[in-house]
């Protein structure tokens, strides 16, 4: 497995991944059919988010297929530069296998030499597995978000988590 940074070069294999991911998970902010993807929307979002000095993407690479991403999309306002809000997707056969570990990895490496001082996102409370991966990764939850996603026909809560590099 490789993990990278994302190139424009990478967005019809990004919307593909995105969209797969989405289609097969509970817990992502979009349900399967939910968002339209097209590449070109794919391509100016790693054009635009490569080019920002606190902003990201990560891919993992196995054998020449994506099976994992990791947005980091930094502050924008002068007081919010030093953070970044994180969004991850792993492909189904391919969680709990070490990818988002590795995305992580990286993404901490990353943040640590352009100076991020603070990592941030969101997850449902029932998404034990990822909860337990962000935990590992040094991430502490900092609140819950109340009824913060509708689907399902009822509400459920997020945990809002951070990690201070």
């Amino acid at each position: 497995m490789e993990i990278r940074q994302a190139e424009e070069r990478d967005a019809d294999k990004f919307a593909r991944l995105m969209q797969e991911v989405e289609n097969s998970s509970d817990f992502m902010l979009f349900g399967p059919g939910e968002r339209k993807f097209n590449p070109d929307a794919q391509k100016k979002m790693i054009h635009v988010l490569t080019s920002e000095p606190n902003s990201n993407i990560f891919l993992a690479e196995t054998d020449g297929e994506l099976t994992g991403y990791l947005i980091a999309k930094g502050g924008s306002a002068p007081r919010t530069k030093h953070s970044a809000y994180l969004v991850i997707g792993i492909k189904d056969l391919y969680r709990g296998k070490g990818v988002g570990s590795s995305l992580f990895t990286e993404l901490l490496e990353w943040a640590s030499i352009i100076g991020l001082r603070r990592l941030e996102l969101t997850v449902l409370t029932k998404n034990q597995g990822a909860v337990a991966l962000y935990k590992k990764m040094g991430f502490e939850i900092e609140g819950t978000k109340k009824d913060s996603m509708f689907m399902e026909g009822q509400f459920y809560d997020e945990y809002y988590m951070s990690r201070i590099l």
